[in-house]
């Protein structure tokens, strides 16, 4: 019985490369650049916040950015969400009830599917503590409410060029 092969990094390298090698040619097919870029897909941003309108605003935020977002109240909502779904980045509100964002960042962080997913803390809580709990539990940002859309955005993007999603 053969091992099943998970060939999706061996891919996005092989498109890396085409990419670069495309951008360095002095001329690119029209056929060559539309085939390039129908295999791209479209990020997918999960948002864990427990406010409403934070939640929907994120969701319009990004969609206008060309992501598709998926969205949680909580952390028992993230169950069922993130079967089968191949996600890009997690936005993560710190005060969430019942599990703190804190503690479901570290769940994550231990999940083997999970841990590799940038995670970016999104919160109104700006203690310095609090800061650096987000860090060691995982996270590689944490922006503080009220918040800049320019720098969130920037965030998001680096952190999906960094992990090639894309």
């Amino acid at each position: 019985m053969g091992k099943k092969v998970n060939t999706k990094d061996f891919v996005k390298k092989i498109e890396h490369i085409t990419r670069q090698r495309i951008a360095k040619s002095k001329v690119v097919s029209l056929k060559e650049y539309k085939k390039l870029q129908s295999r791209k897909k479209t990020p997918t941003l999960l948002i864990i916040e427990d406010d409403e309108t934070m939640r929907k605003s994120f969701k319009r935020l990004f969609e206008e950015e060309g992501y598709h977002v998926i969205t949680a109240a909580d952390g028992t909502q993230l169950s069922s969400l993130a079967d089968n779904t191949e996600l890009d980045l997690i936005l993560l509100d710190v005060g969430l009830p019942w599990i703190n964002g804190f503690e479901l960042a570290q769940l994550m962080k231990e999940h083997d599917d999970l841990k590799d997913i940038p995670l970016i803390f999104v919160s109104g809580r700006t203690d310095p503590e609090d800061l650096k709990r987000g860090f060691a539990v995982g996270a590689d940002d944490y922006i503080k409410k009220p918040f800049d859309l320019e720098k969130i955005k920037k965030s998001v993007r680096v952190l999906l060029e960094l992990n090639n999603s894309i």
